[in-house]
């Protein structure tokens, strides 16, 4: 997959793609029904499968709330997009300018201009352009005007309603991984950089992998049987473990991270970048007595990791 940030100055060989275009935050089942929609139109035109999205989020950059909201990062949506076959991924940078343009400077300036897309699809709820005022009923009038096509995809709902990505950050709220999961149609992953922390796993018996979790919605805090993909590096492949996701009560007060313990695992991975799949929530973040009831603790923890694991191959 091609990752395209400079949406001005597009190279002509990127032009021409039929893109699926929105915010694609968890790629959830909705979000892969709308690129299913845009890779049957791309077959059909003979034009790349692409997709049109926005970084940063535009409520990141609307808002002046810093509370974390994101369900993937960058890195994470490219590879999840990736495995779906996309071939174009437009990064299209989301600034003041961006901002500023009315429903039609948008589609005539990005959509047929900078980009040259052949044919959009959009959700149905889809809006755009200077106060999102622009609708898909106009989006439908600037294509027929501007010489690109345009698919409105329904909303996928489940048996609890409408699949969206509020709805699986309350899940990962309630510590219902599964729940989010079924709405993903995939396990929720974190993906970063293995970066160094304190060391008291190894300390402990216990060596983690410790990730940044700045900037994404923090699931329940708490301890998680996982999947753990190694994307690179010479330790490179997939592994089971059990990660905390918290602030360490154990410790004082921390930022919040991600400390994932690789079952059956040596080797050094500072530097390397995962992918972290939340499988089952196994207990809520807890301070204890001593070290010793901590490490019990985590004994048990990895047992009962280790065993539900055994039922996700």
């Amino acid at each position: 997959m091609r990752i395209i940030r400079d949406t001005v100055f597009v190279d002509p060989a990127d032009r021409g793609a039929v893109a699926a275009i929105g915010n694609f935050d968890g790629v959830h089942i909705g979000h892969q029904a709308v690129i299913d929609l845009t890779r049957a139109a791309a077959i059909d035109l003979g034009a790349p499968l692409g997709i049109m999205t926005f970084e940063p989020h535009p409520r990141s950059y609307f808002s002046r709330d810093d509370t974390p909201f994101r369900l993937m990062n960058a890195e994470a949506k490219a590879n999840r997009l990736a495995k779906l076959g996309v071939e174009k991924l437009y990064e299209v940078p989301f600034n003041a300018a961006l901002a500023a343009l009315s429903p039609r400077e948008f589609a005539q300036k990005v959509i047929a201009d900078q980009l040259g897309l052949k044919h959009v699809v959009v959700g149905a709820d889809f809006c755009f352009g200077k106060g999102r005022a622009g609708t898909v009923a106009d989006l439908q009038a600037f294509g027929a005007e501007m010489g690109f096509g345009v698919t409105i995809a329904p909303i996928v709902m489940n048996e609890t309603g409408n699949v969206s990505s509020t709805a699986i950050r309350q899940a990962l709220t309630d510590g219902n991984p599964r729940d989010a999961a079924a709405m993903l149609g995939h396990w929720h992953r974190i993906e970063g950089a293995v970066i160094r922390g304190d060391q008291r796993g190894r300390d402990l018996g216990y060596p983690t992998a410790n990730m940044s979790i700045t900037g994404l919605h923090p699931p329940k805090f708490g301890v998680y049987a996982v999947k753990v993909d190694v994307l690179n590096g010479p330790h490179k492949g997939s592994y089971d473990g059990a990660a905390s996701i918290g602030v360490r009560p154990m410790f004082g007060e921390n930022v919040p991270n991600c400390e994932t313990f690789i079952f059956d695992f040596k080797g050094d991975l500072y530097g390397a970048h995962l992918s972290v799949a939340l499988v089952d929530f196994l207990r809520p973040e807890l301070k204890f007595d001593g070290l010793d009831a901590l490490i019990t603790q985590m004994d048990a923890d990895c047992v009962k990791a280790r065993k539900i694991l055994s039922h996700e191959r």
